[in-house]
């Protein structure tokens, strides 16, 4: 690993009964980016079983989630990808975990539409897939101010329509973010 960076959360929302600390590792290949977009798939997908970067054990899946939910019975009900991914692991996702919601999380609607047409391209499942675009000013803004050690005030998130309000780092944050299905 090569970096952790954690983040003190404290949630206003009844919805989302954030844990009080949740911290992010770094892989080498890895970039202070996808240490974001981990963050704001944690958050804008809470569940209580919500899972960061957990190793599965099943040989059946060959990949490793960025955020999953598991089921009673260890079983995926829902599988993160948060910044690149291929489309050819989107597509193996689909089988090898048949009934997990699938999302990919991105920081901007310029990258969902590019990894959409390349689906298309593909020929992937339709309907099968939800894909994420963060509003990419708000995300550079908060990148900016990301350290090793943060505090997070979760105050509201909700996806009808798509918002988010919080403070991170004492910066207050208002903003908007899509949702496409493929």
């Amino acid at each position: 690993m090569s970096g952790k960076y954690s983040f003190a959360l404290k949630s206003e929302d009844r919805q989302r009964p954030l844990p009080h600390r949740v911290t992010i590792g770094r892989q080498d290949t890895e970039t202070t980016h996808h240490v974001l977009l981990k963050l704001f798939g944690f958050l804008l997908l809470f569940r209580e079983r919500l899972l960061i970067q957990p190793r599965l054990d099943d040989d059946n899946i060959p990949f490793r989630p960025d955020l999953v939910e598991p089921d009673y019975e260890m079983r995926p009900r829902l599988w993160a990808e948060c910044g690149e991914c291929s489309v050819q692991k989107l597509n193996k996702l689909a089988v090898k975990v048949p009934e997990a919601e699938i999302w990919a999380i991105k920081s901007s609607t310029a990258e969902v539409e590019t990894l959409m047409h390349a689906m298309s391209k593909a020929r992937l499942r339709q309907n099968r897939y939800r894909l994420l675009a963060l509003d990419p000013a708000m995300f550079e803004e908060v990148l900016a101010k990301l350290g090793t050690r943060n505090e997070l005030l979760w105050v509201a998130g909700k996806f009808a329509p798509p918002s988010m309000q919080f403070d991170f780092n004492g910066l207050w944050f208002d903003a908007e973010f899509k949702i496409y299905t493929f």
